[in-house]
């Protein structure tokens, strides 16, 4: 008897965690798709995916023909340098101009070269100017990611929702990742290399409809470089000097986002770990390769059953970081997904079998959406919004540069250590980066703990349009002012340095004469009016019991409010209200 019920008890504890599971992952999903305008992101970013990966399949079965494997290496090599020198520049344009214009023009300067290399095609012209079209394409898609990493945080209501999106837009990646090549390598059976070309355009103008539906909050735009201020005498010293202060400017831009990296320590570890990561993914260029001929013994094509091994547990991976959206353990799962990729090649060191080789690859194939999903997110939690788009142009010039190593040194490694020693030291090295970071990433879970007085800020209208992570800073800003009942808290005359939210007790308003103007609760604000209009206090404010105030400083409120357009208007509309009675 007693087995039976301890047998129904495991039941019904693997049943919870199923539904668990079950409806973190339905809920995580609906938050995406219920809003309209991340949903519209998601289907733009799927759009592009597929198109992107079935042109990619099309270009290196064109460029074979042209040129055999030669061909496609030098092309894919040349490629990544240019995305990587070209990176940080065109990332720039993410937080310089209005992040749906970015992405809308991105694809516009895809969809034209792409057109330009079918015609090229269809009129016979050399070889080199399809090369070259398709190599500078490569610049649109990457300022496409900057400026679409740099709008999720604007367009999420929350942080688990941004989590959610960064989940949703991995695992489409990873879908997207079998889809395009089919559907290009389908229609290569069926027709001409340009019918996939014409494809890809399709799937950009798709991409730029979704996008320029778009309904992004409105900035206030930031006040622009003040014009020289140097004398009209029109000597060489001026112009040589002006032309100085410009490349000084355009230097301090573009490296804006390694900086920004460089000065938080949180944001360093996170790009460092994601790097480590991506070094095997360069490994993996090879890898699979020699584990199909040493280990499968089937020979070259047994690399397409470990990529689909791969691909499918990166669905499933996918699918289970969409359910840690709402765990708010990033740093965590951070490092947990860089162990997957790593702790797993020791076990070839062990047990060279193929049911091993498989096996590896489904844990790379499942930890790579645990990485992706946490990097993004931790990067828009912990990055200012102004310099956004440069840092993710930095970390993906990091992730070309540590792709283009691991695929470099790994060919290297395998000559002169063979396959198990390689996979050792790989693994070995990323992860102990990982382990060593791990107490770290601990601390950084807690900075990104939901700091209290978050739920009173998001219940206050004029705070609604700002993005979670705003939010999220000016909460941290908030600071605690307990006021004991009958004591004053502004006169009314006061300089105006804060802005006030009640957390608890009641306080009275009242004018200059005396005269009770209205009592205010907990979740009431006050302060507004000063700060905005910067004239002294209006009114005198009273405790009528003991009361917890949580006071933000006047640079911050004002900062965040006069910075979104929305914000301010909804601010006047409190502050008209007011003065009115």
């Amino acid at each position: 008897m007693s087995e039976s019920v301890a047998a129904g008890a495991k039941v019904g504890v693997g049943g919870g965690v199923v539904a668990s599971f079950v409806r973190e992952t339905t809920g995580s999903l609906r938050s995406v798709f219920v809003n309209r305008d991340l949903r519209r992101l998601q289907l733009a970013f799927a759009g592009s995916l597929v198109g992107n990966w079935a042109y990619a399949t099309a270009v290196a079965v064109w460029a074979y023909g042209v040129g055999g494997p030669k061909a496609v290496g030098i092309f894919a090599a040349v490629r990544l340098a240019l995305m990587a020198f070209a990176t940080p520049f065109v990332s720039t344009f993410a937080d310089r101009y209005p992040r749906k214009r970015v992405m809308i023009f991105s694809d516009l300067y895809c969809a034209t070269l792409i057109s330009a290399a079918t015609i090229c095609l269809y009129l016979g012209t050399p070889a080199w100017s399809i090369f070259a079209l398709a190599a500078v394409t490569s610049f649109g898609s990457s300022s496409f990611r900057a400026a679409q990493g740099a709008l999720t945080p604007q367009l999420a209501n929350t942080p688990d929702e941004l989590t959610a999106s960064n989940a949703t837009a991995s695992t489409l990646e990873s879908m997207a990742i079998f889809v395009g090549p089919a559907i290009g390598a389908g229609l290569l059976t069926i027709a001409d290399v340009e019918v996939v070309f014409l494809l890809n355009v399709a799937s950009f103008l798709l991409s730029m409809t979704m996008v320029s539906g778009i309904r992004v909050p409105v900035r206030s735009p930031s006040p622009g470089p003040k014009p020289h201020e140097g004398d009209d005498s029109g000597e060489v010293g001026d112009v040589l000097a002006e032309a100085e202060q410009k490349a000084e400017g355009f230097v301090a831009e573009t490296s804006a986002g390694f900086r920004t990296i460089g000065r938080d320590r949180d944001l360093l570890l996170t790009v460092l770990e994601g790097s480590a990561q991506t070094v095997l993914a360069g490994a993996t260029a090879v890898l699979p390769l020699v584990m199909a001929v040493e280990i499968l013994h089937t020979g070259a094509k047994g690399v397409g059953l470990l990529d689909s091994m791969s691909g499918l547990a990166a669905v499933a991976g996918g699918i289970f970081a969409i359910s840690r959206a709402s765990r708010h353990r990033l740093g965590q799962d951070l490092t947990t997904g860089v162990l997957l990729w790593s702790v797993p090649l020791l076990l070839v060191t062990i047990w060279p079998a193929p049911v091993m080789a498989f096996l590896v690859m489904a844990f790379l194939g499942f930890g790579n959406p645990l990485v992706d999903v946490n990097v993004f997110t931790v990067i828009q939690r912990l990055t200012p919004d102004a310099v956004l788009g440069r840092v993710f142009g930095a970390f993906e010039t990091c992730l070309i540069a540590t792709m283009a190593l691991g695929s470099a040194i790994t060919p290297v490694m395998l000559h002169e250590w063979g396959l198990r020693t390689t996979m050792a030291v790989l693994g070995l090295a990323v992860g102990a980066v990982a382990l060593l970071g791990l107490p770290r990433m601990r601390q950084l879970d807690h900075r990104l703990e939901a700091p209290a007085g978050l739920a009173l800020l998001q219940a206050v209208s004029m705070f609604g349009p700002l993005s979670p992570v705003t939010l999220d800073a000016l909460a941290r800003g908030l600071v605690r002012v307990p006021v004991a009942a009958g004591a004053v808290v502004v006169h009314e005359g006061d300089e105006s340095d804060r802005f006030y939210i009640i957390e608890s007790g009641t306080v009275r308003v009242t004018a200059a004469d005396g005269h009770e103007l209205r009592e205010e609760g907990p979740g009431d604000h006050f302060g507004e009016i000063g700060l905005l209009r910067d004239v002294p206090r209006t009114a005198t404010i009273t405790a009528v019991d003991d009361v917890v105030l949580l006071a933000l400083a006047r640079e911050e409120f004002l900062e965040a409010v006069t910075g979104q357009g929305e914000a301010r208007r909804l601010a006047e509309d409190v502050v008209t209200r007011r003065l009115r009675t």
